[in-house]
């Protein structure tokens, strides 16, 4: 009898046992798929604060500018969990290059090379343990000018007009300059008071301008004159021209299939000029013919040789891609010829446009950062120019250098772009954003013209009686880039 109460104990233990071990094999296998599957999910999770308290909790590495000028930078941040807290010098001025770092998001180059910067990275992880046994951040070294930058910013600032600038080495890729005006002070997204934190990026995103926007690689404009380069060097392509060719440029030219019409401005005076005198004075129709006579997929093709609907550029920030439309009609064919209709270009892509050009029709890949260093001085990362697509054969780059020169030259539209004892090539514009209303200022150029050593792309929107200003903004961004 007892024998029997005993085994009815053990079955009844043995039960208990097996739910046990169950509810446990259940438990281990839970926290065994939060951690492989839903880490990610809880470290971003805002209410948790280890991740942050991590972040926050060693000084990360320095963003320097080429000229060794440390423009970003780790400071004590005094009491309470976070020991470390960003600082921006010059905010705005760099502000569309370092973007900024705060408790909830990163930008710019503080998110493009986070890992780098944070210490994450497996190789600086390892080289700074085996050296201090503490995990640190890299700096990073970029190819922003301190001369060139100034120049840029403070020309768009001296405007007060919404707008971007940009600055390549034309035979590296290297970006000299980049820069978004109206701009915003990374330091008053730093603040570790979230209350704080949250009503100044509301305030920011809602400000007349939008400070928080980089014009320079995320903003799309109708290129207008600046995309003659493009069906220019279609043309030159095509084996049908040449820079002595005589065009046909009417004062108007009736859109095919359409009651609206291209008109040239009053200074495109001769029907059928050369070529090269068209482009000098940029004659709309002139150039909506040649268009027309090449057809949409002549141009297209010639535009993404220059980097149009190019998807995933990184500098290492993402940029937006500039487009050239597809599936058009010949009235819209025309347009597009001449930066209408749907053509859209960044003020990157509009320094592309020169810098192909200028470096013998290769365009370089641009590229923010020079190298990547560690505390003690050794470079564990160098940046090598790499060509990023050949956009014209070389002898058709050096007819279209010559031509973008006359326009800098007494008659030609780019005049103000001009410097003394410097040889500058060019070519500025005027672009609707929509028929009728007001237009943007753009201008692409390089400089020397016989020994290219930078090229810029200047945008100012809706810049009104100051349209001019555009030529003076690329005018001392050369000056400063070849002082």
């Amino acid at each position: 009898m007892a024998g029997a109460r005993v085994g009815r104990i053990n079955m009844s233990l043995r039960r208990v046992a097996m739910m046990g071990a169950a509810m446990l094999f259940l438990l281990l296998g839970h926290i065994t798929i939060v951690q492989a599957f839903c880490s990610q999910a809880l470290n971003a999770d805002r209410r948790n604060e280890r991740p942050l308290i991590a972040r926050f909790g060693h000084p990360r590495g320095d963003i320097l500018t080429y000229d060794g000028t440390a423009i970003a930078t780790s400071r004590p941040a005094g009491d309470g969990p976070y020991l470390y807290q960003r600082v921006y010098r010059h905010g705005k001025l760099y502000a569309a290059v370092t973007g900024h770092l705060s408790l909830y998001r990163s930008t710019g180059i503080e998110h493009a090379q986070d890992a780098v910067l944070s210490g994450d990275d497996a190789k600086v992880k390892v080289r700074s343990l085996v050296r201090d046994g503490a995990v640190e951040g890299a700096d990073v070294r970029l190819t922003i000018s301190d001369r060139a930058q100034w120049a840029a910013y403070q020309s768009l600032k001296a405007t007060g007009v919404p707008g971007a600038v940009v600055a390549i080495d034309p035979a590296t890729g290297a970006i000299l300059a980049l820069t978004s005006y109206p701009s915003y002070d990374p330091n008053a997204l730093t603040t570790f008071d979230r209350a704080r934190l949250t009503e100044t990026a509301r305030r920011m995103r809602q400000a007349p301008g939008q400070p928080l926007l980089n014009r320079a690689l995320h903003r799309a404009y109708p290129p207008g004159s600046t995309f003659k380069l493009v069906t220019t060097a279609a043309a030159l392509g095509s084996g049908e021209y040449n820079p002595a060719s005589r065009v046909t440029a009417p004062a108007r030219l009736p859109l095919p299939g359409s009651s609206a019409y291209v008109r040239n401005d009053p200074g495109c005076r001769d029907p059928r000029p050369t070529l090269m005198y068209a482009f000098q004075v940029s004659c709309d129709t002139a150039f909506a013919t040649i268009g027309l006579q090449l057809g949409q997929d002549i141009l297209r093709d010639q535009a993404e040789a220059f980097g149009f609907n190019a998807e995933g550029l990184a500098i290492p920030v993402t940029t937006t891609p500039s487009r050239f439309p597809s599936a058009m009609n010949r009235a819209q064919t025309a347009l597009a010829a001449i930066g209408y209709h749907d053509d859209r270009a960044t003020p990157l892509m509009i320094a592309m446009l020169s810098a192909a050009v200028a470096n013998d029709g290769v365009l370089m890949r641009p590229y923010l950062v020079e190298e990547v260093r560690l505390a003690d001085g050794s470079v564990i990362n160098r940046a090598g120019p790499t060509s990023y697509r050949t956009a014209v054969p070389a002898t058709l780059a050096k007819h279209l250098a010559a031509m973008m020169t006359t326009v800098t030259h007494r008659g030609g539209t780019g005049t103000g772009v001009a410097i003394p004892g410097v040889e500058v090539a060019a070519e500025a514009a005027m672009s609707r954003t929509v028929s009728g209303a007001e237009e943007h200022a753009l201008v692409t150029a390089f400089a020397p013209a016989d020994k290219p050593e930078v090229a810029v792309g200047v945008v100012l929107e809706h810049p009104g009686s100051r349209a001019a200003d555009v030529a003076s903004i690329a005018r001392a961004v050369i000056q400063a880039a070849l002082a």
